[in-house]
């Protein structure tokens, strides 16, 4: 009994660890872990066993076939032009938005699919005229509604696929899943094409957005506050800053100014090129030369204090260029860091993007709250949006890598034009002989998907291992092999057969019906809190336990738990996908408690109906 207790003591205070989510979620579950280690109530081969549990291999191999999938750029190529053929037709991309991501999302994670579609979806909206923010929420959701199609589309799926193994009962196939990702994704269009018609909508959201979503420079500065911040200044003849490199001025630390790029004179015999400007990086090796113009950010006080110090020309302000000057390769554009970046809690001046990429950060919008003062030791979050600056070629670049980030507003002509590697291909037959191998039983699951990403490595559709090991999300990959041993304590203390025995004869006495529907609005409530996988593995033991109890099959009720798991969407946290789209579509908190609450209720009341005739009690 005493050590009931201390392990449910544990959960608790590591449910509201998840819940504050002020300590990383697979630092909770490792010490969680380790407290059950002391308190004796795992042992150590126990304790690790979730190290060297299958479904955690399988989701590695998963990680790195989706990588590969990615890298090869198979996936933007068919969703792409899947997409296109939307037009101008703003209920038919709607639709297409829903029914291409859930496909995508079938096959590959769903943080990894909003990042592949975002870009995409952002600039067929602008083709289209309608607002993106009608879009960018139902693509995270149909994101987490396509998990459901197959086995491998979401760790739940894989979590009471070994919860039912376990028990000795007969494994589920790999489209076991399809009935029920189909219903959920029906019930999602219909139940999120009148609530984005409604909530996401607004006529002053959707002229903001047609602005944003054209990216003219002019409508993203005025949208981040930023007009008033910069500036243009030349190099006179009897300036200080004349001849001088960057290092001896010490700009940003004497006058609190960033200095972004220097336009300079291109030198030609040729009378018709005399007044084309070069675009050049600052470095703090760069020398200064008489008539280099300077482009700042800073107060305009600080500015006008630096020209009249060092005998500067102050221009027009940076947009109000000469047609020399002005340049169509360079651009501005948004970059939202992805879930579980490496950039998160990087100060903005350690960051490296003018270095790698040659490009600035002007602002960062959280939560609708655009930050431009004092940027270099501002901290960055997952989740932020980050107004950035520099040449298309080097943005593009950006583009390319989508471990950390997604690229936002590059035009239109550029997001359509998708290269695709010639290991495409390649990529395309190794998936399909994956799922083959999976669905024909030829050899387990697990196997399958470890020869598939080994393939990936040998065939060069990732360059190399540590690309491999760059597409692995380790923070989910230590959580699920953490909690699965709480699963264990909670069983072998007691735990789990004491709440699913409350359950039993709280609920039982009305019937199976009445217990499904308990079981998954419990689970629906705890996702919103913690993470799905950590509530899957918590869960799919009591629903097993419920089920044996009250004499019925447990399958119904071990899908109600995934389902519950992967349809949270009342919270812009409860899933990354909803929150990797929440600064990119400019969303509050309330509107995904407007469109995502009805909508996780509606799918609740579906499943309990339509799971036990698709798997009867």
């Amino acid at each position: 009994m005493e050590q009931m207790v201390i392990t449910l003591i544990i959960l608790f205070l590591s449910a509201v660890f998840f819940m504050m989510g002020k300590i990383r979620s697979d630092l909770v579950a490792i010490t969680s872990l380790i407290l059950l280690l002391i308190f004796d109530i795992l042992t150590p081969t126990e304790a690790l066993s979730g190290f060297s549990n299958s479904v955690v291999i399988m989701m590695i191999g998963l990680f790195v076939v989706g990588g590969a999938i990615f890298q090869t750029g198979l996936a933007r190529m068919i969703s792409g032009k899947i997409m296109q053929l939307a037009g101008k037709n703003q209920f038919l991309l709607f639709i297409l938005v829903m029914l291409v991501t859930s496909f995508v999302g079938a096959f590959v994670s769903n943080t990894g699919t909003v990042a592949l579609m975002l870009p995409i979806v952002v600039s067929l909206a602008a083709g289209a005229g309608m607002s993106s923010s009608r879009l960018l929420m139902p693509l995270a959701f149909a994101s987490s509604m396509g998990g459901m199609m197959t086995l491998i589309g979401t760790p739940p799926n894989l979590v009471i696929q070994d919860t039912l193994v376990n028990a000795g009962y007969d494994s589920l196939s790999f489209f076991s899943f399809t009935p029920v990702g189909l219903v959920c994704v029906t019930v999602g269009i219909v139940v999120l094409i009148p609530l984005s018609k409604w909530f996401l909508s607004k006529k002053e959201r959707q002229n903001e957005e047609k602005k944003s979503s054209r990216r003219a420079p002019q409508d993203l500065l005025r949208e981040y506050q930023l007009e008033q911040r910069l500036f243009r200044v030349q190099v006179s003849g009897n300036s200080e800053y004349k001849d001088k490199q960057l290092q001896e001025l010490n700009i940003p630390q004497k006058y609190g100014i960033s200095l972004l790029e220097i336009r300079r004179k291109v030198s030609t015999r040729r009378p018709f090129f005399n007044n084309i400007y070069d675009h050049i990086t600052a470095g703090p090796d760069t020398t200064l030369q008489e008539g280099d113009i300077l482009y700042l950010s800073g107060e305009g006080g600080q500015v006008a204090q630096m020209v009249a110090d060092n005998h500067l020309w102050k221009l027009d302000t940076i947009y109000n260029t000469s047609a020399a000057e002005r340049s169509d390769n360079t651009g501005i554009a948004e970059v939202v860091l992805l879930h579980n970046s490496s950039l998160d809690n990087v100060a903005v001046r350690d960051c490296g993007f003018r270095k790698k990429f040659g490009v600035n950060i002007l602002g960062v919008q959280r939560n609708n709250v655009y930050h431009v003062h004092d940027l270099r030791d501002f901290r960055m979050h997952s989740g932020d949006a980050l107004l950035i600056q520099g040449a298309w070629s080097d943005i593009a670049r950006m583009s390319k890598e989508q471990n950390d980030w997604v690229v936002l507003g590059e035009p239109v002509e550029k997001v359509a034009k998708t290269t695709i590697d010639r290991k495409a291909p390649i990529a395309a037959a190794i998936m399909l002989a994956m799922i083959a191998a999976m669905v024909c039983e030829w050899v387990p699951a697990v196997v399958a998907v470890m020869i598939a990403a080994v393939l990936m490595i040998f065939t060069g559709c990732l360059r190399n291992v540590e690309d491999a090991y760059r597409t692995i999300n380790w923070q989910s990959i230590v959580l699920i092999a953490a909690m699965m041993p709480m699963s264990l304590a909670l069983e072998k203390t007691g735990a789990s057969e004491m709440v699913s025995t409350a359950l039993v004869s709280g609920l039982g006495e009305y019937g199976p019906l009445a217990l499904l529907a308990g079981v998954y609005f419990t689970t629906s409530l705890m996702t919103m809190f913690i993470s799905n996988t950590a509530t899957a593995v918590l869960l799919a033991p009591i629903a097993m336990q419920s089920a044996i109890g009250l004499g019925v099959s447990p399958y119904p009720f071990l899908f109600a738990v995934t389902v519950a798991a992967s349809m949270c969407f009342a919270s812009p946290f409860s899933t990354p996908p909803n929150a990797l789209v929440m600064s990119a579509g400019k969303y509050t908190f309330m509107d995904y408690v407007k469109v995502g609450l009805p909508l996780q209720i509606a799918m609740g009341i579906v499943m309990v109906l339509v799971l036990p005739l698709l798997f009867p009690f």
